[in-house]
């Protein structure tokens, strides 16, 4: 049986900047990305990624992706833009498709041609998870999943010389390097850390709290949030999630806020997570703009995408990837992809966006291949 991920159709650009960026499948719900959940739900590793909006894209480790094309079974067709649970799910033999709130979220053909589609008939389970609507989804995807994900977690001893206010069996750590004196506030949820991460002394983690494998936490006050592996975070960090590979390593607030691949955020980069009216969050997009329905929205920050020293994000703002946020005066609320600074007038070439990303990907032990170079060539020529 293989399993491929079924990338959504974005007219309205619900999920800038990710949109043509990188898929769906590859955001993170929760602790785990999309994908890894309908992985760890099927038991079945995904064999490719079907979406023509992103065909082409390369990451360290996603599977390819390309145009959605015939298919031909065993086949499970399921939806990028549904987030299962991560409890196993059985696939009784007579089960054609799996339905969350009345919604074909997978299709399982097991024999025969089949098209890369949601669309069909036949014998339905439920199946439990959250249908995401667009990147914010992905903040209340973190409130639902993050709590579980970290509690099934196996931890080892309680490392030498941390603080620890709760249960200290809800500190799950795996062949992680953790200082004396961190502290760890399990009293509303688990604090889990991959292999290879390092949290240095000064640190604070309040749970629920995810940190991937060789993430570096090397100071600050981190609650409630996600640091994808390879990221170096400092600071004030809540609700938040650090997708992977990307670099704050200086004070400065990030909340309620979504950080793609690359990222870098000058020192005292902060984010406002909350309007002066305590109102809804409204994003502002090339499509018009999107009332989130939510009070605490940060910023969404795309793929390569950096901030200069003490630069201040309004609420809600929105940031394209490769962008380079510098210039007078506060930041709009929406920055192009590829922007070179924030009037939104000059673009960054191309020949010195792969130069910034040649020197970039190497510090995180990631060679640029002529693959890397020629999906980003793709990525300037889509959007710049």
């Amino acid at each position: 049986m293989q399993l491929v991920l079924l990338e959504p159709d974005d007219p309205e650009g619900r999920w800038a900047p990710f949109a043509d960026v990188r898929p769906v499948a590859e955001l993170r719900a929760g602790a785990w990305r999309v994908r890894e959940r309908w992985e760890k739900a099927l038991g079945i590793p995904a064999a490719f990624i079907a979406g023509e909006r992103v065909r082409g894209f390369l990451d360290v480790d996603a599977p390819s992706v390309v145009a959605p094309e015939p298919l031909t079974g065993p086949v499970i067709v399921a939806a990028s833009d549904f987030a299962p649970a991560t409890t196993p799910v059985t696939l009784p033999p007579a089960v054609q498709r799996l339905v969350a709130g009345g919604r074909t979220v997978a299709r399982v053909v097991r024999e025969g041609p089949a098209l890369a589609t949601l669309d069909g008939d036949g014998t339905a389970a439920e199946i439990e998870g959250l249908w995401l609507s667009g990147t914010d989804a992905l903040l209340a995807a973190l409130e639902r999943f993050l709590p579980e994900d970290c509690r099934s977690v196996a931890g080892t001893e309680l490392p030498a010389g941390v603080l620890v206010i709760g249960d200290p069996s809800e500190v799950r750590v795996l062949n992680a390097t953790v200082e004396p004196g961190v502290v760890f506030d399990v009293r509303q949820g688990a604090v889990a850390i991959g292999n290879g991460a390092e949290v240095r002394s000064g640190t604070r983690l309040e749970g629920p709290c995810w940190i991937g494998e060789h993430a570096r936490v090397v100071g600050g006050f981190i609650r409630q949030s996600v640091i994808g592996p390879h990221a170096v975070v400092r600071g004030e960090v809540s609700n938040s999630i650090f997708i992977g590979y990307c670099n704050k390593a200086h004070d400065g607030f990030v909340g309620h806020s979504i950080l793609g691949h690359w990222v870098n955020l000058g020192a005292l980069t902060t984010t406002s997570n909350l309007k002066n009216t305590y109102g809804s969050v409204r994003l502002e997009t090339p499509e018009g703009p999107r009332d989130t329905g939510r009070q605490f929205v940060g910023s969404f920050i795309g793929d390569h995408a950096k901030t200069a020293i003490g630069t201040m994000l309004a609420t809600g703002t929105i940031i394209g990837a490769g962008a380079s946020v510098f210039g007078d005066g506060r930041p709009p609320r929406w920055i192009p992809a590829f922007a070179w600074g924030h009037s939104g007038t000059e673009r960054m070439s191309a020949q010195g966006f792969l130069e910034i990303a040649r020197r970039v990907m190497p510090r995180r032990q990631v060679a640029v291949t002529p693959q890397h170079e020629a999906w980003l060539s793709t990525l300037h020529s889509r959007l710049a």
